[in-house]
Parts: structure tokens; C-alpha cells; sequence
């Protein structure tokens, strides 16, 4: 009956593609039309159109020296051709046809390693952003969840954020525990039930997709990670517009500690005309949006924006996880060793970028894993994080 029960809920999710592509990884990508996508089972998006026109890509108001001024050391996986490069899924040059959109396929197997059908897919209740906790006496939760962000302050009018992130693949040690490197926008109230939250970024995540591969992903709510939202497009919810880029595929080649770095650049951002918070990967390429209807507080703006790095901590052997956060090295290691974020900018009322100013950094246990942020021409705001999890110090 559990099986027969999964079966309908991936019934439900995948839906019958035009065409089918194997990747390398295992994975199955199936290309499905972009109106038959999993969007469109929402009730509040049953008459919803397609947004036809493209936003407005917001502009930086400054003249910040971008990556053109880079070091050379840095690859971004950003540039057009970049964009298709990180996916393995087509190196045989096999794409989805135009007006389909590409989603990786979920199985049976994949169901059964989530402690249940209803956890499939999404957080848990207690991976709740933490800045809320600043000043709490609670900021070293127990919940099992460790982070370390940037944040910018709350109250502001925020209405995006976007920063490029440096993709490592660190080590999980217990499968139900994931190691993830993200952006969240968010409004509503913390400690209520009605926080609004959209994210994206990358994450290894074996319980989710079964290897240790780091992967793109996407994740929203709109009630504090209770009933509503899911990663990728795992429920009802995302609109997917764009024919090349699967959410959830893994990104490829990654970084290693003295050797060539690799980094995403991620754009999350409200489109002034239509209220749809848009997603943009690389310099600018559309990926899809979330459309405005399923929001309460994110209808009409964020509050704030957290960045950085977060791993689960299951505390499986009634030790500290040596699950790493990042590249595995703390933030005081720097560049080539630490992982960092880099070029931090928030999108104001007008539509346009600046670097995020006044932020705050949090690390729940910094004998863990921590934060170290700077600020420099070329890579503006920025910080490198992370750690190893146990060690003496961490226990």
C-alpha cells in the first residue's frame, strides 16, 4: 500500500514528457511541456498565464569593477556557454525541444530514503532562517540545524538579492543530513507561522538525491516550512520558463583547495510590472519564477536577506557531525581554501542593484564552522565560511 501510495504522488509530480534524456550521473531528465509543468496544479495558479514578457533584469546602480576584473584564477559557470557546460545532462548534446522544460525525474527509490511520503521534498519544520534568533538567548538552538550567514538588517524594503557563490562538494556523513550554500529572501514574521520565504543555491543533499554530487536548487514557503512549498519543482508551485537549465542538476567541474575555483552567480528578484520573484542564473539567463499568488508577505516586498552556508547535525553517534560546511575549511582559510560568496548586492525600489551594506554575520558554534567577511573593489561585500564539523574543539 506505501508503494502504491508513492507511486500516485510520483504520478502526480512527473509528468508525460515529450522526450527523455539519459544524463551521465543516473539522472533522468524528462522535457515536458511548459504548460503541463507541475506549476500548474496549484489552486491558486489553475488560471494563471505564463508570464510572456520578460522582466526587467535589475542594473547595478554603481560602477562596482565586476567580473571582468576578476581574478584569474576564478571560473565562473556564468558565461552563455558556461550555463550549459555545468550540466551533465548535455554532454551528449541532446536538448529539450523549444516549449518544453526540462525536470529531472523522481523515482521510487528516491521517496523511500525521505523519512516519509509527506517529508518528501522539503525542509524541515526547524530549518527556519536563524536571524530571527540574533538576539534570543536561544541562538545556539539544539535543533540541529547550523549555519553561518550574512544577513541584512530587518525592516528594510528589499525586493531582491543576488550574490556569486563559490560550488564545493562537501562531505555528508549521515544520509538524512545535507550540506547546503544558499540565498533567502524572506518576510513575514519569524517566530509566527506565516513566514514567507524563497531561496535558491546549491546543495549535497543524499537523502534527496541520492548521491553527493552538489546540485542547483531552488526551495520556497509561505508558512514557515509547514504545509506549503518544496525544493525544485517537487510540488506545485515554481513556473519554469527556461528549456535549458534543470533545477536540481548537479554542477559540475567544482572547486578544489589550492586548485582552480569555480563559482554561480544567483539573482532573485521581484519584477516591479507583474509582482513575479524571478530567478536568474549566471549574467542573464531567465530561469522561471514564483508567482506572486502564492505569497501573503513576500506579495508585496522582502524584509530581509540571509546568505551563506548550512548543514544538519543529527548528532548520530552523540557526537558533533563531521559533515563540512562549504569546502570543509573555516572562513579564516581564504581564498582557494574557504568557500566565499562574493559580490552581495540587494535590489531596491527602483529596480536596480547596489552592494549590500551594514550586514551582520552569525555562526551558531564557530568552533564548527564560521564567517569571515570583507569588503574589496573588485568582489564588493563578500565573506568566506565554513569548516569541518568535529574536531577537538567540536564535539
Amino acid at each position: 500500500m506505501r508503494l502504491e501510495r508513492i507511486q500516485r504522488h510520483l504520478d502526480r509530480i512527473n509528468k508525460p514528457p515529450l522526450f527523455t534524456i539519459q544524463s551521465p550521473d543516473g539522472d533522468i531528465i524528462d522535457c515536458v511541456h511548459k504548460r503541463k509543468q507541475p506549476a500548474f496544479d496549484h489552486p491558486l495558479l489553475k488560471n494563471h498565464k505564463i508570464q510572456k514578457i520578460p522582466p526587467e533584469i535589475p542594473k547595478l546602480k554603481t560602477s562596482v569593477k565586476t567580473d571582468a576584473m576578476m581574478s584569474r584564477d576564478v571560473v565562473s559557470n556564468n558565461s552563455k556557454s558556461g550555463v550549459v557546460d555545468w550540466q551533465l545532462w548535455h554532454q551528449n548534446g541532446t536538448r529539450c525541444p523549444a516549449g518544453t522544460v526540462p525536470i529531472r525525474r523522481s523515482e521510487v527509490h528516491d521517496v523511500l530514503r525521505a523519512k516519509s511520503l509527506y517529508d518528501f521534498g522539503k525542509k524541515k519544520r526547524h530549518g527556519l532562517p536563524i536571524a530571527r534568533r540574533v538576539d534570543a538567548p536561544d541562538v545556539v538552538s539544539g535543533n540541529g540545524h547550523e549555519h553561518a550567514i550574512a544577513y541584512t538588517g530587518g525592516s528594510e524594503e528589499i525586493y531582491g538579492a543576488k550574490a556569486t557563490i563559490n560550488v564545493w562538494e562537501p562531505s555528508i556523513e549521515v544520509v538524512n543530513e545535507f550540506s547546503l550554500s544558499q540565498i533567502w529572501v524572506l518576510s513575514g514574521s519569524f517566530d509566527g507561522s506565516d513566514l514567507n520565504s524563497i531561496e535558491a543555491g546549491w546543495q549535497v543533499s543524499p537523502e534527496l538525491y541520492g548521491d553527493s554530487r552538489p546540485r542547483l536548487f531552488t526551495y520556497w514557503t509561505s508558512d514557515s516550512y509547514q504545509a506549503t512549498g518544496c525544493y525544485n519543482l517537487l510540488c506545485s508551485g515554481f513556473v519554469q520558463t527556461n528549456s535549458r537549465i534543470a533545477i536540481g542538476a548537479a554542477i559540475s567541474p567544482v572547486s578544489s583547495v589550492e586548485g582552480s575555483q569555480y563559482d554561480v552567480t544567483i539573482l532573485i528578484w521581484k519584477d516591479p510590472k507583474l509582482g513575479n520573484w524571478w530567478m536568474v542564473f549566471g549574467d542573464n539567463t531567465l530561469v522561471g519564477y514564483w508567482p506572486a499568488e502564492l505569497f501573503t508577505h513576500l506579495a508585496e516586498r522582502a524584509t530581509m536577506v540571509e546568505w551563506g552556508g548550512e548543514i544538519v547535525n543529527s548528532r548520530a553517534n552523540g557526537e558533533h557531525t563531521s559533515t563540512q560546511m562549504g569546502s570543509g575549511h573555516f572562513g579564516d582559510d581564504g581564498f582557494r581554501k574557504a568557500s566565499y560568496f562574493r559580490n552581495l548586492e540587494i535590489v531596491d525600489s527602483d529596480n536596480s542593484l547596489s552592494s549590500a551594506q551594514d550586514i551582520s554575520i552569525l555562526a551558531e558554534n564557530t568552533n564548527c564552522y564560521n564567517i569571515k567577511n570583507a569588503y574589496s573593489s573588485e568582489w564588493g561585500t563578500h565573506f568566506y565560511y565554513g569548516g569541518p564539523g568535529r574536531n577537538p574543539q567540536c564535539n
